[in-house]
């Protein structure tokens, strides 16, 4: 049985990349922040450590024949950046697969980076994936078109009576499930990949997701257009007149709404349902 230490392992792409794994004969080993916080992990193994502490990591993989990482964070908060979490914990992840014998390292990364280097977040992700493609260990690097939990913005827009777009609302996503994304991401690994580009199997143009979101919720829809340099003023603004746990987040969405997010297709579930679902909870 081959074993593989998931890092990030309570996070949603996390959670879907244990179940993938577990379910597909591999031995897993999660790393979380606190086991007292962990309920319902499909894993075999759990460990405590802080990756942003690399003493806490001595060890902990030996006999592991792929790391996968999910490590990330959205805010940042506890005193963390992303420089801390995004770029150096995982490269003290690497580094201790790299001194443990680790055959091959995983890393979910964003859809063109290039073109968001102005983005503090995802600097931090391409200064640790620069650093994965030097180390004397055979990567993957996962980069998804985005999440569908990240369309819950459509819907809660929607939800409140209006979705507000920025230009024409024509630019296109196929955004993924993490359950497909986790099998796809499995499923490279296994061939040898070392990039894929991933998305899920529907097209959408912005427009399309507003009204996807309104018509879940069994609403007419309302949509407003903003003029993109709207968008583009907000990104210049925002970084000095916000504190940063929300700055950072609102230049990645404002950037990555700003770029065509399409990949390959891959997987077999839909955001309509996805939306019905959220619409169903909300009752």
């Amino acid at each position: 049985m081959k074993h593989v230490f998931i890092a990030g392992a309570t996070g949603y792409l996390g959670r879907h990349l244990c179940a993938e794994f577990h379910a597909n004969g591999w031995h897993v080993t999660a790393l979380v922040r606190s086991k007292s916080k962990v309920t319902d992990l499909p894993a075999d193994r759990i460990v405590e450590a802080e990756a942003t502490w690399r003493e806490t990591l001595h060890g902990i993989m030996q006999g592991i024949d792929l790391v996968v990482s999910a490590l990330g964070i959205t805010r940042q908060a506890d005193g963390l950046s992303y420089w801390d979490v995004d770029y150096q914990a995982n490269l003290n992840l690497l580094d201790e697969a790299v001194a443990s014998g680790v055959t091959h390292f995983a890393y979910a990364h964003v859809l063109h980076a290039d073109r968001m280097s102005h983005v503090p977040l995802v600097a931090a992700k391409s200064a640790f994936v620069r650093k994965l493609q030097t180390a004397p260990i055979s990567h993957t690097v996962i980069a998804p078109t985005g999440y569908f939990s990240d369309m819950s913005d459509f819907f809660d827009m929607a939800r409140q009576g209006r979705v507000w777009l920025f230009g024409s609302g024509q630019l296109r996503i196929n955004p993924i499930h993490g359950a497909d994304l986790a099998h796809a991401t499995r499923q490279a690994i296994e061939a040898g990949e070392t990039w894929l580009d991933v998305g899920g199997p529907d097209m959408f143009t912005h427009e399309d997701l507003a009204k996807l979101a309104f018509d879940s919720l069994g609403k007419s829809p309302r949509i407003t257009h903003l003029p993109d340099w709207t968008r583009r003023l907000a990104l210049r603004v925002i970084p000095h007149v916000t504190p940063r746990h929300i700055s950072g987040p609102a230049q990645f969405f404002l950037s990555a709404i700003g770029l065509p997010m399409t990949a390959k297709p891959h997987g077999t579930r839909h955001l309509d349902a996805f939306f019905e679902s959220k619409a169903q909870q909300a009752d």
